[in-house]
C-alpha cells in the first residue's frame, strides 16, 4: 500500500505538496547554477579570452567540484546545530557567491567563483536528502525523492530557455544576477516556512571522536560506500553531458538555434524517470528498478557505439539514445542515494555529506575524463556510458554478492 506523504503537524507546519516543492526548490538552487549558463559559455569564451572549447567545460565542473567538496563541511554542521540555521547560512553565502561570479574580470576569476557557488550549493544537496531522511525512511524516502526529483527536472528543462530569455535582456553576468534572485526567494521561503526537522536530543556534539566514528560507520559499510560510488559514476554521466552539450548541439550538430528545446529533451526524459519511479519504487523495490536501469544503460551505449562506430551517427541518431540514456541513470540516481542511506539513518546529515562528497567528486573526475576527450564527435560520451554502465554493474555484483553471501552463511 502507498504510504501519503504526511499532511500539516504541529511540529512540521508545511503539508505533503509544500513540503515535496520545497525540498524541490532546494534541488533547483543546484540545478539552475548548472544549467542555467549553458547558453552563455560562448558568450563568457569570448569575454573571457578563455582559449579553447573544451576549457569552457570547466565552468560547470568547477561548480561541481565545490559542489563535492562542501558536502564534506554541511553534514557534521547540520547534526550539530540543526537544519534550518545551517540552511539559511549556506543560502545567504549562495546569494554573496553568486553576485561574486557576476563580477568576474577574468577567467580564474570565475572559475573561483564558480567553486565557491558550488561550495555554498552543497547545502542544497546533503539538508534535502537529510531532511527528508529526517521524515521517511525505505521506499517511502525514495518516493518522496522521486517526486521531488520529478519537480526539480523542470528546471533543467527550463533552465537554458530561461537562460536565453536572460541573454536577450543583457550580458551573461545578467544569468548570476538572476541565480542571486532565486536563491535569495529560497532563503526567504526557508525563514518564514520551514520547522526544524533535527530535534535538539539527536544532535551530535563536533568532536574528533564522534566525527571518525561517523565517517568510518560510512566509509566502511558496503552499502553505503558502494552505493555512492555507483552515484558517483552515473552522476558523471549526467555532468559529462551537460559540460559537453554546448558543442555537441552546437559545434557537431549545427543546431545552435535548437539547443535549449534539444537540451529540453533530454531533460525532459529524466523527468519522466523521476515520475515513473515515484509511482514503481514502492511496488517493485529500489533494487529492481535500479539494476534493470544499469542494463539498459549498457545495451543502449554498445548500439549507440556501433552506430557512431558505423558512420551513421546524425542528431536524430543522437537525441534517442542520449534521452534514453538518461533516462536509465535517472532510474538509477534516487534510488542509489537510498539504498546508500539505509544503513546510516541515524547519521543521516553526515553520512548524507560524505556519500554526497564520493558522488560529486567522483562524478567530476568521470566527465572530466569524458568531456575533456571530446574530439567533434559523440564517440567519446558513448563509449563513457558503456563504461559507466559496466562499472556501476561491477559494483553492484560486489555490494550485493557480500549480502547473499552473508545471508546463505547464516543460513
Amino acid at each position: 500500500m502507498t504510504e501519503p506523504i504526511p499532511t500539516v503537524t504541529a511540529r512540521y507546519p508545511m503539508g505533503g505538496f509544500e513540503f515535496v516543492a520545497f525540498i524541490a526548490a532546494l534541488m533547483a538552487v543546484n540545478a539552475l547554477g548548472v544549467d542555467l549558463m549553458l547558453p552563455a559559455l560562448a558568450d563568457i569564451g569570448r569575454d573571457l579570452a578563455i582559449g579553447t572549447a573544451n576549457e569552457r567545460q570547466w565552468i560547470v565542473t568547477a561548480y561541481i567540484f565545490g559542489f563535492g567538496l562542501g558536502q564534506i563541511v554541511y553534514g557534521p554542521l547540520t547534526d550539530r546545530y540543526g537544519r534550518k540555521r545551517v540552511l539559511l547560512a549556506a543560502l545567504a553565502a549562495f546569494v554573496a557567491a553568486a553576485v561574486f561570479a557576476a563580477g568576474s574580470g577574468s577567467f580564474a576569476a570565475l572559475l573561483g567563483a564558480r567553486v565557491l557557488q558550488g561550495v555554498t550549493s552543497a547545502s542544497s544537496r546533503v539538508l534535502s536528502v537529510a531532511i527528508v531522511r529526517d521524515r521517511f525512511s525505505g521506499r517511502p524516502m525514495a518516493r518522496t525523492l522521486s517526486i521531488a526529483q520529478m519537480i526539480f527536472f523542470i528546471f533543467p528543462i527550463l533552465a537554458p530557455t530561461l537562460g536565453s530569455a536572460i541573454l536577450a535582456f543583457g550580458p551573461w553576468r545578467l544569468i548570476f544576477y538572476s541565480l542571486a534572485g532565486f536563491a535569495l526567494v529560497v532563503l526567504t521561503w526557508t525563514t518564514f516556512r520551514f520547522a526544524e526537522t533535527l530535534p535538539v536530543s539527536r544532535r551530535i556534539p563536533i568532536s574528533f571522536a564522534a566525527l571518525r566514528q561517523s565517517y568510518r560507520l560510512t566509509l566502511t559499510d558496503r552499502f553505503s560506500i558502494g552505493y555512492a560510488a555507483c552515484g558517483a559514476l552515473t552522476f558523471g554521466g549526467i555532468v559529462a553531458f551537460v559540460s559537453a552539450s554546448q558543442q555537441i548541439f552546437v559545434d557537431e550538430f549545427h543546431a545552435g538555434d535548437k539547443f535549449t528545446v534539444l537540451f529540453a529533451v533530454c531533460a525532459f526524459s529524466m523527468g519522466c524517470a523521476a515520475f515513473a519511479n515515484s509511482r514503481l519504487v514502492e511496488r517493485l523495490g529500489m533494487r529492481l528498478i535500479s539494476q534493470s536501469a544499469v542494463l539498459g544503460l549498457i545495451v543502449l551505449s554498445l548500439a549507440h557505439v556501433a552506430v557512431i562506430a558505423s558512420g551513421r551517427e546524425t542528431l536524430y541518431t543522437y537525441i534517442p539514445f542520449q534521452a534514453l540514456s538518461m533516462t536509465c541513470i535517472a532510474l538509477c540516481g534516487t534510488n542509489f542515494g537510498a539504498m546508500a542511506m539505509e544503513p546510516v539513518g541515524h547519521i543521516a546529515g553526515t553520512a548524507s555529506s560524505v556519500q554526497g562528497f564520493i558522488s560529486s567528486v567522483g562524478a567530476v573526475a568521470v566527465a572530466s575524463v569524458i568531456g575533456q576527450s571530446y574530439n567533434g564527435t559523440t564517440l567519446p560520451l558513448a563509449i563513457g556510458y558503456l563504461g559507466i554502465g559496466l562499472g556501476t554493474l561491477a559494483l553492484i555484483l560486489w555490494i550485493e554478492g557480500g549480502r547473499l553471501f552473508r545471508a546463505r552463511a547464516a543460513a
